[in-house]
């Protein structure tokens, strides 16, 4: 399932020249702008705001519950009112055009464009991405675009989170790692001020970005320059991701079928061609294994491995340091 927001047919989403997820959403023919991600998207006028919360009695009588309230909106396409989480007192509601506009301004200063919009979750959830412009290839071969995501909730369940994030186009998989010191990973509460913290983050996001991903390039070309074969990638992986020898029946079954599909990406899939038999080839095979398919429970695992690969750098930052190691 998409889980994109949709209501009577309608869909939350909308993309720049390419096609929409699922075929759902609006597609434009150019970059687009804030206020046609507000417009077209069904971003905007939302109205989120707290509205107290009440327990009712078996009498039917209601009693207020002081410090805790329920986030409404105004569907964007009924109009009606809508409970979309339980929050504190201390919660400070962005609305959609707040996150939009505090990007905004990054498109002059960068040259980034917007790429896509959307909801997710009945509106719980809303994301927006830009492309930065330039791209970069490792090895000569291998493209990787960058893009900067600023995500939002809006049923207290995460932080406002922005983000700097390369992305690995011939599987479309993320390729976010902590580097060392370098910061590519902003987490604003939803507290008073948070519009004015997340402008200054973004634009330290902004000049932190070229730094960020130059070292990204650095470890990059390293790994491809490092001959891994099947045999040795194998290995590793099996030392590093196998079950143990004490593990239940289930567990082993669980992680053979984990490492038959790393290994199979690393020494068969086409997104590897080009780049076979390297150390980068080793971690691309992992990162990809964890963004398309690894096993994820509920009823909506393609989002769960987005929001994972999005904002989980941990088993990613493993992958770097087991192919490092190579170097």
């Amino acid at each position: 399932m998409h889980n994109l927001d949709t209501t009577n047919g309608q869909t939350s989403f909308i993309s720049a020249r390419e096609d929409a997820w699922h075929q759902l959403g609006q597609v434009v023919d150019s970059a687009f702008t804030a206020e046609t991600a507000m417009e077209q998207g069904l971003l905007g006028g939302w109205n989120v705001r707290k509205t107290p919360l009440q327990a009712v009695l078996e009498t039917g009588e209601l009693l207020e519950m002081p410090g805790h309230y329920a986030t409404v909106r105004d569907n964007p396409v009924t109009g009606a009112s809508e409970v979309l989480g339980k929050v504190g007192e201390a919660y400070h509601v962005i609305q959609n055009e707040e996150h939009a506009a505090m990007l905004n301004a990054l498109v002059d200063e960068s040259g980034a464009h917007f790429e896509t919009a959307g909801a997710l979750n009945g509106g719980r959830r809303v994301f927006i991405t830009m492309k930065l412009p330039g791209h970069m290839r490792v090895g000569g071969v291998d493209r990787i675009d960058n893009y900067i995501a600023a995500i939002n909730s809006h049923d207290g369940s995460m932080a406002f989170t922005l983000m700097v994030t390369p992305v690995r186009i011939v599987c479309q998989n993320t390729l976010n790692v902590a580097l060392g010191s370098a910061k590519n990973i902003y987490r604003i509460r939803h507290s008073s001020g948070a519009d004015r913290l997340i402008r200054s983050q973004a634009r330290e996001a902004l000049d932190l970005t070229f730094n960020y991903l130059e070292g990204f390039q650095e470890q990059a070309e390293q790994l491809i320059n490092t001959t891994l074969t099947q045999g040795q990638f194998d290995e590793i992986i099996s030392a590093e991701f196998g079950a143990g020898d004490d593990a239940a029946k289930a567990t082993v079954t669980r992680r053979e079928a984990m490492l038959d599909e790393i290994s199979t990406l690393f020494g068969q899939a086409y997104t590897q061609e080009g780049i076979r038999e390297t150390a980068w080839a080793g971690f691309n095979a992992i990162t990809e294994w964890a963004d398309h398919f690894s096993p994820r429970r509920g009823d909506n695992p393609d989002e769960q491995r987005a929001y994972k690969a999005l904002l989980d750098p941990d088993f990613k930052n493993r992958a770097l340091e087991l192919m490092l190691a190579r170097v």
